[in-house]
């Protein structure tokens, strides 16, 4: 487990961005990585094209914290590449034959493996199988930190679940404070600049009517005290202005 990782999603499909389907990765792994204290980094939806997919591949794979779900792709007709594109882009290899993933596929499908399921079985060296509770054919992992997972959603979302539920099953405490400021967000960034980097933070214009202004402030860390101590640096700041505010959220 990463201590502080990155999460990614690579969602790809041509069909999505031309609007023959819908997509459904991006909101549920959002809501699971949500409800035990994590969040994504980036979300990318691509079409199938292999080689944009292997730039994404090597620009997740260049963040030294990140972790990925990549969905779609996996299978064994003309349009899915993502094997062969991870294995590029991740082990600078070829793809070599999975025991493991064989005989699942033979046992699933018996003579109707051949010739091109079984080709599902060719995966990246040193990968790791993900189990597919709903048709047994299996996802990959790379270093337990790169997820591949079916394009469908009935079958990946139960795996990312799963995959969060062993690796990331809660983030670190963080602990915020957020309180609406009466005045415009260029009034503020003088406050904002004295933060230390380390602290989260968030500033949301609000329009409450033409010529009125106001800022949503978000700031959040894992040390509580630390951040008691700048959120009150920040409130006493906009009472040194005679700038109104009120809390909105504390924990």
């Amino acid at each position: 487990m990463i201590e502080n990782p990155s999460f990614y999603s690579v969602i790809i499909g041509t069909e999505l961005l031309n609007g023959r389907r819908t997509d459904g990765h991006f909101s549920h792994l959002n809501a699971e990585l949500v409800k035990r204290g994590w969040e994504q980094k980036a979300s990318f939806v691509i079409k199938d094209d292999p080689k944009f997919l292997e730039d994404i591949f090597r620009l997740v794979r260049a963040d030294e914290n990140s972790v990925m779900f990549s969905y779609g792709g996996i299978g064994s007709t003309p349009d899915d590449f993502t094997r062969e594109i991870a294995s590029i882009a991740f082990t600078d290899a070829p793809l070599v034959r999975h025991s493991g993933a064989e005989e699942i596929i033979k046992n699933r499908l018996g003579e109707r493996a051949y010739p091109h399921p079984i080709k599902m079985a060719d995966l990246p060296k040193n990968s790791q199988l993900i189990e597919n509770p709903i048709n047994k054919m299996p996802g990959f992992s790379l270093e337990k930190r790169f997820f591949f997972v079916p394009g469908f959603p009935n079958m990946a979302h139960p795996m990312v679940s799963a995959i969060l539920d062993d690796y990331y099953p809660k983030a670190k405490e963080k602990y915020s404070c957020n309180f609406m400021v009466e005045a415009s967000e260029a009034a503020l960034i003088d406050i904002m600049i004295a933060l230390p980097k380390e602290i989260e933070l968030s500033c949301l214009p609000q329009f409450l009517a033409e010529d009125k202004r106001a800022a949503e402030i978000y700031l959040a860390y894992h040390d509580k005290e630390k951040l008691e101590e700048w959120c009150h640096f920040f409130r006493l700041k906009l009472e040194e202005e005679n700038i109104s505010y009120h809390l909105l959220l504390a924990k």
